[in-house]
This record gives structure tokens, C-alpha cells and sequence, in this order.
């Protein structure tokens, strides 16, 4: 956690898109405000630390007895073991790692766990989703590219706090509004990759990717 922390402190933009969370100024910030009552609480979730193996410790700020430099971190949530299903998201990637092999290598591992059979390693679920919101064009792109569809946009999803205005809607919500005019909305792009997605191509799609040095 620590590790993170310092690690993106430099870099309070990454934030931007992430919702309600987001940046911090302390390892007990980060931990109060998203680990415990998100990460930890719902058992649906599952964080991971992403760490760049083929830079040095130095490149950011490292684990102790740790190759490699912490580049971000992204998740599982919104999981249903009941519906087979699973959200990759919470994706932060630090911009010393941004188009490079780091972040798509770190989803098509995810996508492989999540969508491949049992017998091969994975839980074989039927189907892995992404939401985005609709202005972060990046991660759509990404989305796309490791083979998600889009699906549709989800209007006025969500709340976003007054620090994360310039993110939202752009449309002012309306008098008498519970939350007040400067809690704007979100509207979210919903993607999703299928097991059917998967065994016509979308493995293929993806290891291509991954195998790509650059």
C-alpha cells in the first residue's frame, strides 16, 4: 500500500477518471477512503499491485526485496460467483508505464484467470465487463483493443464528488437534487468480453497482444 502511495503521489491526474477515489497524500488516506470500505468490505473484489519486472526498483519507488517498479494497480470487482461473471477496473497505471507492454500484459493476465476453463488454470467464467467513463477515451480504447464490445452507455450512472466535477456530465443537475448542484453525474461506457468471445479469437487476440516486446 505504502509502495503505491509514494509512488503516485507525483501524479494526482491518474485519479481523474477513477470515481469517488482518489489521489492521496497518505498510505492512511488510501486506506481509509478505498481499501477498507471498498476492497476489503465487499467480497467481490480482489486489488493487485502492479509491478514492472523489467525495470529496476529505482525507476519509482519499489518493494523491499522486490525486482521490479510499482507501475499501478487494477482489480477484479462487481464479481458473481452465482452469474459466472467479473468487472476488471480501478485500473492506474502511472505514466512512467503508460503505452508501454505494462498495463495490456497486466489485463490479458487478468482476462486469461477470469476466462479460461478450470482445467487450464482459470475459473472459466462466462463473462468479464469494463466500465468506463464515457470521456475516458483511453481506457475504451484499451478495452477495444484486448477485444471487449461495447455494449451501450449507462446514463447518470454515478454521483461524482465536487473534486471530480471537471469529469463529469457537464450537464448541471437539476433544483432540489439530494446531493446539490456540485455533485455532477457520470455517464459509463459498459464493454464486455464473453467466454464465446473468447474461444472464437479473443485468446488468440489477446496473447498476440501480449507477446509483443514493445
Amino acid at each position: 500500500m505504502e509502495a503505491f502511495v509514494k509512488a503516485a503521489r507525483p501524479y494526482p491526474e491518474v485519479f481523474k477518471y477513477l470515481g469517488a477515489v482518489g489521489p492521496y497524500d497518505t498510505t492512511e488516506e488510501f486506506l481509509s477512503t478505498f481499501y477498507y470500505p471498498l476492497v476489503q468490505k465487499e467480497p467481490g473484489w480482489m486489488l493487485f499491485l502492479l509491478i514492472d519486472k523489467t525495470k529496476p526498483a529505482s525507476a519509482t519507488v519499489g518493494l523491499e526485496g522486490e525486482d521490479g517498479a510499482v507501475a499501478g494497480h487494477l482489480a477484479y470487482i462487481n464479481s458473481s460467483a452465482f452469474n459466472l461473471s467479473t468487472e476488471i477496473g480501478y485500473i492506474c497505471t502511472l505514466p512512467p508505464f503508460q503505452r508501454t507492454h505494462v498495463t495490456s500484459n497486466a489485463v490479458g493476465l487478468m482476462m486469461h484467470y477470469a476466462l479460461d476453463l478450470p482445467e487450464k488454470g482459470g475459473l472459466g467464467l462466462r463473462r468479464v465487463f469494463w466500465q468506463a467513463n464515457e470521456l475516458n477515451k483511453p481506457s475504451r480504447r484499451l478495452a477495444e483493443r484486448m477485444g471487449f464490445k461495447f455494449e451501450g452507455i449507462l446514463r447518470w450512472d454515478r454521483v461524482l464528488p465536487p473534486h471530480k466535477k471537471a469529469y463529469g456530465t457537464g450537464t448541471v443537475v437539476r433544483e432540489g437534487d439530494p446531493k446539490g448542484k456540485d455533485w455532477v453525474g457520470r455517464h459509463t461506457a459498459m464493454l464486455g468480453h464473453c467466454w464465446d468471445d473468447w474461444e472464437e479469437g479473443g485468446k488468440e487476440q489477446v496473447d498476440a497482444i501480449m507477446a509483443r516486446v514493445a
